[in-house]
């Protein structure tokens, strides 16, 4: 790992961030942000207009809400294209596909047509777009979301059911396995704890700075 004065190699750099809820991809985003000195891009949450009702009623707003988030993280993946800078984004455009979308359309929360009319969206819009230089997924298990969860204190995502957990970290681990868009990097959430811990912190930095920068990377 470079020395805190140490310059980093030259050369913008796209890396994203993807877990489940509570996995703690905004805590690592923030981490990498302020190590590397990159422009962080946080998913929409605390301003998000449908994620409460969804919460308490997601067969009425599962729709309304994934069109959302496809729009702010299309909005935000523009943004990163056009930055001249490095940056690293909580979460990427793909999961919302891979992921959330998919597994309300198995749930029977989201209608047949407009899951349809979403992956079209979906296609349609990825299909301008690059993918990160550099995916790291956080695998958690259930009761580690479940403790990160609690901890936020976050009044609508009180109602948020382990069942749910469960189906969404299946998904992530189906998906993780066939991603092939680029290097892909996991971390175990589990054994890391990168928020209190300096010691796993630096090892999870170091990782990313040899995929991204080492002269042999992993």
């Amino acid at each position: 790992m470079r020395s805190e004065h140490e310059p980093l190699p030259s050369g913008k750099k796209y890396v994203a961030v993807a877990g489940n809820i509570g996995a703690g991809k905004s805590s690592l985003t923030k981490v990498l942000s302020d190590y590397f000195k990159w422009e962080p891009f946080y998913e929409r949450v605390d301003d998000n207009p449908y994620l409460a009702d969804f919460y308490n009623d997601m067969r009425r707003w599962s729709f309304n809400l994934q069109v959302f988030f496809l729009s702010s993280r299309f909005n935000h993946q523009r943004q990163i294209e056009a930055a001249p800078h490095s940056v690293v984004q909580d979460r990427s455009i793909y999961e919302d596909a891979e992921i959330f979308a998919r597994n309300l359309h198995e749930m029977g929360l989201m209608s047949p047509r407009d899951f349809e009319n979403y992956r079209e969206l979906f296609s349609i819009m990825t299909s301008y777009l690059k993918p990160p230089d550099l995916l790291i997924y956080l695998r958690a298990s259930v009761p580690t979301l479940v403790r990160h969860i609690q901890s936020r204190g976050r009044a609508y995502e009180s109602t948020i059911r382990i069942e749910y957990l469960e189906r969404l970290n299946r998904h992530y681990e189906d998906w993780v396995e066939r991603y092939d868009l680029g290097p892909k990097m996991i971390v175990d959430v589990d054994s890391l704890d990168f928020v209190n811990e300096v010691e796993d912190r630096r090892e999870i930095i170091g990782r990313v700075e040899s995929r991204l920068y080492g002269l042999f990377p992993e």
